[in-house]
């Protein structure tokens, strides 16, 4: 009897000792973390995990310290486990563009670009309007065989938003000269509203779904022999970068960036006119060059570009400059010419080695 009663007390000891466990160990956290630390741990597990599968068996590395271990690599599976969730297509595939690439630093800093771009206010652009930008920008000249650098110049420029095909583009004043803007080769019948021609409208009509519009982009990128195709795709999305944007597309255009691999942070970044802020680069392998966005580090407008190569080629070395720009403004204007009464400016965005 006295058996049987022990025995039968057990289990509530047992359940007793869970319970007691349970009281001490500390309550599960409620606390949500900003995106960017969920990025940033999510990059470093799949780090070490690629770092694992690519490399010999090794001792493994710390990557925090011995207190922040713990739950941080807790955390980082995760977000891991749910980043597969929420980036599977719907056959249970994971989406490997949106996974892999969303873990990055880069991609984090994109994501932020393009939640503050899409919250802007839409500006109002008429088809019998005009797109005014002015901007600072200089290129190399490869004639010589060599290239050659040409000295910064400030242009403006009116580009038409007419729908349908138009022969003159607009105007570009520089130097003291206006120049007509004149329909793409090979356009007889005029250039129609496009990658080559960019109207507000056009612009408005692309895809918002990042997906999406980064298959739009890769099927209608330019195909230059010997560069990289997702070169190609980030170097149209730059090119894009800069003037009058609906919000939604600039949103897109971004979230796009962030899925094409290869884009990396450029924390040296700076435009034409020496401005520095945040920056997005990637490196085209193949044809040895690398191209820099940069952004304002409080308000992450786009400031301007750089590219340069990063391998010796025959017409010149690594490091010289190809191009550079500084956007300096932009607006809209009802004639063509004509500066608009209130352009938008990002002349005082930052810091800046040259007076604009």
């Amino acid at each position: 009897m006295t058996d049987r009663n022990t025995s039968a007390s057990r289990p509530p000891e047992r359940h007793d000792d869970r319970a007691e466990l349970a009281r001490l160990l500390p309550a599960p956290a409620d606390v949500e973390l900003p995106r960017e630390q969920h990025l940033r741990h999510k990059e470093l597990l799949m780090h070490e995990i690629d770092r694992e599968q690519t490399q010999p068996a090794r001792p493994a590395r710390r990557l925090l310290r011995p207190a922040l271990l713990a739950p941080a690599t807790a955390l980082a599976v995760a977000c891991a486990v749910t980043a597969g969730l929420a980036f599977s297509g719907d056959d249970g595939k994971p989406g490997t563009s949106q996974q892999a690439t969303d873990m990055r630093p880069a991609a984090a800093l994109l994501h932020r670009i393009s939640d503050v771009a899409g919250k802007k206010e839409a500006p109002t652009v008429r088809d019998d309007q005009f797109v005014y930008t002015k901007e600072k920008s200089n290129g190399a000249e490869l004639g010589s065989g060599k290239a050659e650098i040409g000295p910064l110049e400030t242009s403006e420029s009116w580009q038409v938003q007419k729908p349908g095909p138009v022969k003159r583009l607009g105007t570009v004043r520089r130097g003291g000269e206006t120049i007509p803007l004149n329909a793409e080769l090979g356009d007889e019948d005029g250039t129609k509203p496009g990658l080559h021609r960019p109207t507000y409208r056009w612009l408005s009509s692309l895809p918002t779904d990042p997906d999406k519009l980064l298959d739009y982009l890769s099927e209608h990128a330019r195909g230059e022999q010997g560069r990289e195709q997702d070169q190609e795709v980030f170097e149209e999305i730059g090119n894009l970068l800069g003037g009058l944007m609906p919000p939604r597309t600039a949103a897109a255009l971004y979230q796009a960036a962030a899925r094409i691999p290869g884009v990396t942070e450029a924390p040296k970044a700076h435009d034409a006119i020496g401005r520095t802020g945040l920056g997005i680069a990637r490196n085209d392998t193949k044809a040895g060059v690398r191209t820099e966005w940069v952004f304002d580090e409080k308000d992450y407008t786009y400031l301007g570009s750089r590219s340069y190569l990063i391998k010796d080629r025959p017409y010149g070395k690594a490091g010289t400059l190809l191009s550079s720009e500084a956007e300096l403004a932009h607006g809209v204007a009802d004639k063509d010419g004509e500066r608009p009464s209130d352009p938008e400016t990002t002349t005082t965005a930052t810091n800046s080695t040259e007076q604009s």
